[in-house]
């Protein structure tokens, strides 16, 4: 039995003392209603302290402590929905881990969290494999998100064919000078967060890779760690989730957009002399061709924290976090305006 319950017990005995007591009536009136007052006050003290520590909180869609895991590529979007929800339910608490894509679904098939983000659905198998153990997997679409090609500052070739990057991802074409005659640049360096991320799975099977990848593939470990690769790589093709750099309003989603050029690409099968940079608009529209949903699935066998989460994530307040990042909201409608010089 908890503390609380021990104070609120020894409460009841007073008010029954206090109700039954037929002698030296006026005395304990007065004694019990003072005892019992401050009794209360004790309690409401008591409650107050555990709900701000995290203890004793029972768990509801706006209070608990879960959990979840996320692709590390959504980190600076999860980390701000995750401070917001938190600082408007005070007695929720969430924990995020971010990984490469595919240790996300492992830990989540193995019940080590009940929440996940990811740019993947599960596969029909794990979804049975869930069923056989009589757990609904639920999952919706919270945003779209782009694949972002970056360069150095000072590589000039910053717009490039839809078919050049497969060919260059295909292995087709391996150096700069074959995208650009007049450049002076050497072998084209692609560089990606992990070998186990959802932005390598994303190219390998956009352009049907099954073979394993050349010899100019490089991964290290995070989008940022890309991001300074290419920085100070001449010939490097870096890979990255556009939410790293997208946020017109984070210090830190500029500095890194200062250090790099983002490529242009042209559409899969218009070939109008268009060009299109992974910006809401183009990713709104699916001019860009590099466009990718991102999805919230939970494991929940009960309307938990993480449920709370997911329908405060995907609903009014949750959504305007994802327009201001630079990403494109998925449940909720935006209209776009052109702005004419």
């Amino acid at each position: 039995m908890s503390f609380l319950q021990n104070i609120i017990n020894i409460a009841f005995r007073y008010v029954s003392v206090f109700a039954t007591d037929k002698l030296n009536v006026c005395t304990l009136h007065i004694k019990s209603a003072i005892r019992f007052v401050l009794l209360l006050s004790l309690i409401t003290i008591m409650a107050s302290c555990m709900s701000r520590s995290g203890q004793e909180i029972r768990e509801t869609p706006t209070s608990g402590n879960i959990k979840i895991v996320a692709d590390e590529s959504f980190q600076p979007l999860i980390d701000t929905e995750i401070h917001t929800f938190t600082s408007l339910y005070r007695n929720a608490s969430i924990t995020a881990e971010y990984k490469p894509e595919f240790d996300v679904v492992t830990d989540f098939m193995n019940d080590s969290v009940r929440v996940m983000v990811t740019s993947r659905k599960l596969t029909e198998d794990q979804i049975q494999y869930l069923r056989d153990m009589l757990i609904i997997a639920r999952t919706v679409t919270f945003a779209y998100d782009a694949l972002a090609l970056i360069t150095n500052k000072a590589n000039n070739d910053t717009l490039i064919k839809y078919g050049t990057i497969k060919d260059i991802f295909t292995g087709k074409i391996r150096r700069w000078n074959e995208v650009n005659p007049k450049s002076g640049l050497g072998e084209i360096n692609i560089i990606f967060d992990n070998t186990k991320s959802g932005n390598i799975r994303y190219f390998k099977e956009r352009f049907e890779i099954t073979d394993t990848l050349g010899p100019n593939f490089f991964a290290v470990n995070t989008n940022p760690e890309v991001i300074d690769y290419v920085s100070r790589n001449r010939n490097a093709l870096g890979v990255i989730s556009v939410n790293w750099i997208s946020d017109k309003h984070d210090s830190l989603s500029m500095s890194f957009l200062d250090k790099i050029n983002v490529v242009a690409v042209s559409q899969q099968f218009i070939n109008d002399g268009s060009y299109y940079r992974p910006y809401q608009g183009s990713i709104y529209e699916k001019s860009y061709p590099f466009v990718r949903e991102v999805y919230l699935t939970s494991r929940e066998t009960f309307t938990g924290l993480g449920s709370g989460f997911i329908q405060w994530a995907t609903a009014e307040q949750g959504q305007r976090i994802v327009l201001k990042s630079g990403l494109v909201p998925a449940t909720m409608p935006i209209r776009l305006v052109q702005i004419k010089n």
